[in-house]
């Protein structure tokens, strides 16, 4: 997927509120903002990716309905994040109990929360260093496990909390050539990830 990015510094600020309703007036754009308030605009995927993205929804989507811990969200998800961006994971999940304690007026707002469990699915014109400090930054936003799927490369980086104390640490990276499966570890308590389907030309 083609990003476009616009620096509105000094230009515009928006609200989360205003935002939103670009997003609702621009259907066919996909939109995200970093935290210093650029507006970052997403052309749709191509069709591989495409087909990627919904055999990982398919299979993520059993385990969500068959354990009922949490809520499970595709890519059109917005999450407002502590550090005042707005992403949308190809795909996320936040557990349950977060999820029910936050007061929402609507149920058609972009939730300020982060969410526990994120993957981001690579295109080919994907910029790795771009993706993987999304990766970081929903770590350091309170995300337990993230995901960097990335057929390409034929490499999954897995992203953690850093054990170490310290305000300076940063999220653990662990890299994998062409796994066969993934586990959900403790965040996703049963679920693994059969990965055929990603490598498959």
């Amino acid at each position: 997927m083609t990003a476009h990015t616009l620096n509105l510094e000094s230009v515009i600020e928006l609200s989360d509120d205003q935002f939103y309703l670009l997003c609702r007036r621009n259907p066919d754009l996909r939109f995200e903002r970093s935290a210093n308030g650029d507006l970052i605009i997403m052309s749709p995927t191509g069709y591989e990716t495409s087909r990627r993205n919904f055999s990982l929804i398919v299979k993520f989507g059993y385990w969500v309905e068959q354990n009922d811990l949490g809520y499970g969200f595709d890519s059109n998800g917005g999450f407002i994040l502590p550090n005042g961006a707005i992403r949308s994971p190809d795909l996320s999940w936040v557990r349950k109990e977060r999820l029910d304690a936050l007061s929402m007026e609507t149920g058609d707002q972009f939730l300020p929360i982060c969410p526990d469990f994120v993957v981001e699915l690579m295109s080919k014109t994907d910029r790795l260093s771009v993706t993987q400090a999304k990766l970081i930054e929903y770590i350091e936003n309170g995300a337990k496990l993230g995901w960097l799927i990335n057929p390409k490369a034929q490499q999954v980086e897995i992203y953690r909390p850093n054990s170490r104390s310290g305000q300076d640490a940063q999220p653990e990276k662990e890299l994998l050539e062409m796994p066969q499966t993934l586990s959900g570890e403790e965040v996703l308590p049963g679920f693994e990830l059969d990965l055929d389907f990603i490598w498959e030309e």
